[in-house]
């Protein structure tokens, strides 16, 4: 992995500073995803609308290693990367991954976000037609459907809807 290209990397952050750090990338102009949901609440007989994290505790950072180093350094903010232990590096997320996974969060709100742990690795596919169309994943049954899983090894996984078989080609 060269050092001075720039990749996507996996971050765990204190609780409620999702937002601190989204501002502050922004202000640094440092490429990064933090999904954010708008939720209601009930205070005081007033619904109020608020923004919260769709994954709690995670950030991703599109930067070049020594900038990625230098974020938790020089700016106050508390982040650890996540580590891959077999690499002895930080967590590469792959280009196609990372945009496959912006994309089903971006487009659905019925995407489901499950830990890695509870899904059997199956085929690799590609989704063809549809909604989905350009996605690669793994297939597998969930909720007995069909449904195409994109990975962020050892972090997250999405699930699809229900895609049907004619829309994947196997890859």
């Amino acid at each position: 992995m060269k050092q001075d290209i720039a990749h996507w990397y996996a971050a765990r952050v204190k609780y409620h500073t999702e937002k601190v750090i989204k501002d502050f990338l922004e202000e640094k102009d440092i490429k990064h995803f933090i999904p954010f949901q708008k939720v209601f609440k009930e205070r005081n007989g007033k619904r109020i609308q608020k923004e919260k994290p769709v994954i709690a505790c995670l950030i991703f950072v599109n930067t070049d290693y020594m900038t990625a180093m230098s974020i938790p350094d020089n700016s106050g903010i508390n982040l650890s990367y996540i580590y891959n232990n077999d690499t002895k590096q930080f967590q590469v997320i792959p280009d196609k991954q990372m945009q496959d996974f912006m994309f089903l969060l971006d487009f659905s709100e019925s995407v489901m976000l499950i830990p890695n742990e509870n899904l059997k690795r199956g085929d690799r596919v590609r989704v063809i037609k549809g909604d989905f169309m350009g996605v690669e994943g793994e297939l597998v049954r969930f909720k007995r459907h069909r449904r195409v899983v994109v990975r962020l090894e050892g972090i997250f996984s999405l699930v699809t809807t229900y895609i049907p078989g004619e829309y994947l080609e196997k890859i």
